[in-house]
């Protein structure tokens, strides 16, 4: 497992609610908490492994500001 990287929002230009490799929605429960003000449970992320591989293909100025999402990951998407 890997640590999650809590996105900075709106850092360098980069939307931290929109994987930086395929730009579709990342569903970062973390984001969502922190544009909602609403507790929200583990994100999906937390227990996900990410390949060095695919972290390497997170260009640079998104890298620790917006999460990859599951289908990049090849990971069971959240429920719901």
């Amino acid at each position: 497992m890997s640590t999650p990287i809590v996105p900075t929002q709106g850092a360098g230009g980069v939307d931290p609610s929109r994987c930086p490799i395929c730009g579709g929605p990342n569903g970062c429960a973390l984001q969502q908490q922190r544009r909602s003000g609403l507790p929200q449970p583990p994100c999906w992320c937390t227990r996900a492994t990410f390949a060095a591989e695919l972290l390497a293909r997170v260009p640079p100025q998104a890298r620790g500001r917006a999460c990859i999402c599951a289908r990049c990951a090849d990971v069971e998407p959240p429920a719901g």
